[in-house]
């Protein structure tokens, strides 16, 4: 008999908000998983209490890499035309699961990097 994993059930106390998963969506056949992958250790390593996971989904569109929470697109390779900085990239997530969060170094605008 196979291995069935159990129902994911969360608990909440009254009034307190469910964490939200952040999905990136990513082109395997670009060679872009390790950098998903990089991404989702950088965002599970400094939003651990912030957020429920990381998932990671490879697109069957080329040249996809679009990073997201619930419905809300935080960054679009395509309409970008670039890959976001991990700076960048943790500031955005910041600011939509916990915009009180301080993120050190990560938090400094380019400039202020000179003052």
């Amino acid at each position: 008999m196979g291995f069935i994993s159990p129902p994911i059930c969360l608990f909440l106390k009254k009034g307190a908000v469910m964490k939200q998963t952040v999905t990136i969506l990513y082109c395997p056949k670009c060679g872009w998983m390790l950098r998903a992958a990089y991404f989702a250790q950088e965002i599970l390593t400094t939003f651990v209490d912030d957020i429920y996971g990381v998932t990671l989904v490879p697109s069957e569109i080329s040249g996809r890499f679009t990073v997201s929470v619930g419905d809300r697109i935080l960054f679009d390779r395509k309409v970008e035309g670039r890959f976001p900085e991990t700076k960048e990239l943790k500031q955005l997530l910041r600011d939509v699961v916990n915009p009180t969060k301080k993120l050190g170094h990560s938090d400094k605008k380019d400039d202020q990097a000179g003052a």
